[in-house]
């Protein structure tokens, strides 16, 4: 696995990690919700599903209720994700988290965009694609150290369906 952690204005990682973002963590017993992505997102992030890998980090793909073609999950508790979702808080000038020197990790040629949630999962989103791609690991699958490294079993999917590039 290639990794490299990237730290644009050396915010320290693990401070990004454990900063609990305004975001609630979804409900563990329902489905992740449906993004509503815009038609530059939709084709990759149907293409992008089509592509997904049947385990990740030893968990098998599962189907998400309600089934789409944006979100895909793995095991129990669920590695989720959701393709064409907004651009995170983090990113967005005017929010209240806004960083735009918030750390990111590349793993295997991907960029990922790690946020700590108040429940102890990390969510991950791409940056510099032109989908957003949101992966939530779980508390379980993360541990105490914020571990992401799962998603290198999704580095192949993202670099052939989802091109580089920034979205407005």
């Amino acid at each position: 696995m290639k990794s490299s952690l990237r730290r644009p204005l050396g915010l320290p990682a693990a401070a990004l990690l454990l900063a609990a973002v305004g975001c609630s963590a979804p409900d563990p017993s329902a489905g992740p919700a449906v993004p509503t992505p815009d038609a530059r997102q939709a084709g990759p992030c149907r293409a992008l599903h089509r592509a997904l890998p049947e385990v990740l980090d030893g968990r098998k793909r599962r189907t998400a209720e309600p089934v789409s073609d944006f979100t895909a999950l793995w095991g129990d508790p669920a590695i989720t994700l959701r393709c064409g979702v907004a651009r995170p808080k983090i990113l967005t000038p005017g929010t209240e988290h806004y960083n735009p020197g918030a750390d990111s990790a590349d793993l295997d040629g991907v960029t990922w965009l790690p946020e700590r949630q108040p429940d102890g999962s990390v969510r991950c989103t791409t940056v510099q694609r032109e989908a957003w791609v949101e992966v939530t690991l779980p508390k379980r699958v993360v541990g105490d150290v914020g571990d992401i490294s799962a998603l290198t079993d999704l580095a192949d999917a993202v670099k052939k369906t989802v091109p580089e590039g920034i979205l407005p």
